[in-house]
């Protein structure tokens, strides 16, 4: 019998940094019952700021909440294969897959970064 040990080694950015993210309904393919292009949901740390939410989606935000701690703490768009190239805005996508699966639609959402102070 033989035992194989990995080591994995990440690259481990020291992270000082706090985002604000916006993330706005960018393009509707289909149609959701839920968003329209331009609605947002901000989020701000652990909290989304209701005050600035048009609207909210449990599908849709499944698809978004894992990448939501790395991005509020500065990891890169591009990393997380969210973008083409470094900067503060990424893009993902509602897990609803619209028609002829479902009856819905799936949307595209841009998320943008602003530093907080």
């Amino acid at each position: 019998m033989y035992i194989v040990r990995a080591i994995i080694l990440w690259k481990v950015t020291p992270v000082d940094k706090s985002y604000r993210l916006i993330i706005t309904a960018k393009e509707i393919r289909g149609k959701c019952p839920v968003f329209n292009v331009g609605d947002k949901i901000v989020v701000e740390k652990p909290k989304i700021v209701l005050k600035e939410t048009d609207a909210f989606c449990i599908h849709a935000f499944g698809s978004i909440i894992s990448m939501i701690t790395a991005l509020s703490r500065g990891i890169s768009f591009k990393e997380l294969g969210l973008a083409k190239k470094e900067g503060d805005v990424g893009y993902v996508q509602c897990i609803d897959p619209g028609v002829p699966y479902t009856d819905g639609g799936t949307v595209i959402f841009e998320i943008r970064r602003e530093k907080l102070r």
